[in-house]
């Protein structure tokens, strides 16, 4: 990215302000500048370079979500039947994104696909004949949808052994493990891809990026626009900015800024963070026997954040296999955040949403003690469930990035712990506010589209309409019952996007 350009001061008004360099305001800025080339657009970084938070390659697994290998999407109901209703969600706003992504490399706006997203085979694995039974009646569940079409199941140890060959080494041949596949599964750098984004922003449009520039407060004037304090971090200056419109895409600062906006609807919201640290290894004769990303069940008291998984990563043209997550606990906000972001998060109107959430889940907090508790060599005995003959010294400690869990009032419990991603928005519309984690990145540009629903609808529904659905060819419609129109979107993100499944 050029110097020159976080040389500038920000003027004193703007029709937008987005807060955060990261994928979801990369994301909404370059959809607001497709709608509207002419609305003057400032987006406000408090470090130095785009994505180096949540969105930064190590710091987030790089699983493009799209439920095809994530097990707590797909729970078991009571009766026993399996509930595919979250996991055709995730699965078509991950189609959403990759239509995004297809849209900006037809125009040129970003180039090299390879450079973000590689085809990367997606599976679940699990142990023993219970859990091995749930995943044949996922499987056949998942199939009669035309989202999962290409699904592969089996318990055939030869067949695995094609799969996986480093998880099934040293196995025998009396164990019970069973496993699906899809080829469809990708490996994502979304930092790289927000990079990228930010470049064509930067250098293509009159969108205004300032670097070192973080916002301090927001308040709302009597002429319902909103005043955003901004600190220049480089040269210690702070101003004031006047916007129409104001997005927090700040990760875990998004809240103590929501909650400084005194908007009714940010009342009783709180947050949890959760860091995490992977097992790493780069060693290529281990990559060379792993080519997909493995996720099987968490244990029964564990959070579904800690989902243990052995992945490829692809990053910057390496290979490197990746095991986690181990949570970690820090009270920073952001992993370039400060020590009391959790103390100074706490206020009276969401004490007793934090007490409540607490309370509640006292073993997750007992969980989290006993992660952060482990030892490297207990990490790699968790590893040697996937890999049997894993060595420590093929294998570094890795720390990933800063979560905030989203914790919210309950009439009931007080507070509970939600562990998806949410948009917060005002009846006004003038202010919206992602908080959360996971599916995260991968559901951006569906996450963005919700926000523009919500805050420019009628222009959405009306003169912005067409361009839209030149973006979003599928908008609107539901791929889950549409198979044919599943099918031939695929083939077109497959083509611009230089997937190789």
């Amino acid at each position: 990215m050029p110097d020159s350009f976080h040389k500038k001061t920000p003027k004193p008004k703007y029709d937008v302000v987005l807060i955060g360099g990261g994928i979801m305001s990369a994301t909404l800025a370059t959809l607001l500048h497709e709608f509207d080339p002419n609305l003057e657009i400032a987006i406000f970084e408090r470090l130095g370079r785009f994505a180096r938070e949540s969105s930064a390659a190590w710091n987030n697994a790089g699983t493009g979500h799209s439920a095809f290998c994530e097990l707590n999407y797909t729970p078991e109901k009571e009766d026993g039947s399996i509930d595919i209703s979250k996991a055709e969600n995730i699965a078509e706003q991950f189609e959403i994104s990759k239509q995004f992504w297809s849209y900006l490399i037809k125009k040129n706006h970003i180039t090299n696909p390879k450079e973000f997203i590689t085809s990367c085979p997606h599976m679940s694995l699990v142990f023993g004949e219970n859990d091995a039974h749930f995943l044949k009646k996922r499987y056949g569940k998942l199939t009669q949808s035309g989202l999962f079409k290409g699904m592969q199941f089996s318990e055939d140890h030869q067949k695995l052994r094609e799969w996986i060959p480093l998880v099934m080494s040293k196995r025998k041949d009396s164990e019970i493990l069973a496993a699906t596949k899809m080829d469809l599964g990708t490996d994502v750098n979304f930092g790289t891809l927000t990079r990228k984004m930010g470049r064509y922003l930067i250098e293509e449009s009159n969108v205004e990026v300032f670097l070192y520039h973080e916002a301090k407060d927001l308040d709302l004037r009597a002429d319902g626009k909103w005043e955003v304090e901004i600190k220049d971090r480089l040269h210690q200056h702070t101003q004031e900015v006047v916007t129409d419109f104001v997005f927090i895409g700040a990760g875990g600062y998004a809240l103590p800024l929501l909650a400084s906006s005194d908007i009714p609807e940010s009342e009783g919201y709180g947050g949890f963070p959760v860091s995490g640290e992977w097992l790493v290894s780069h060693k290529p004769e281990l990559i060379e026997k792993h080519q997909a990303k493995v996720y099987t069940l968490a244990t029964v008291d564990a959070p579904p954040m800690s989902v243990p998984h052995l992945d490829l990563r692809i990053i910057d043209g390496e290979k490197a296999l990746l095991f986690g997550p181990f949570a970690g606990f820090s009270t920073k906000f952001l992993k370039e955040g400060s020590y009391l972001d959790l103390p100074d998060s706490i206020n009276f109107k969401n004490i007793r949403s934090l007490f409540g959430a607490w309370w509640h889940n006292l073993p997750l907090t007992q969980y989290l003690v006993r992660q952060v508790a482990m030892t490297k060599s207990q990490r790699i005995q968790h590893l040697r469930e996937f890999v049997r003959d894993a060595k420590e010294e093929d294998w570094e400690m890795k720390v990933a990035g800063q979560r905030v869990q989203i914790i919210k009032k309950d009439e009931q419990l007080g507070g509970k712990l939600e562990f998806g991603t949410e948009v917060v928005v005002n009846k006004n519309g003038t202010i919206a506010s992602l908080l959360g984690a996971s599916p995260g990145a991968s559901t951006a540009a569906y996450a963005m589209i919700q926000v523009l629903e919500k805050c420019f609808g009628e222009k959405l529904q009306n003169e912005w309409k067409d361009k839209l659905l030149e973006i979003i060819p599928t908008y609107g419609q539901k791929l889950a019952d549409n198979p044919e129109l599943t099918e031939q979107i695929r083939n077109y993100t497959k083509e611009k996007l230089e997937l190789e499944y």
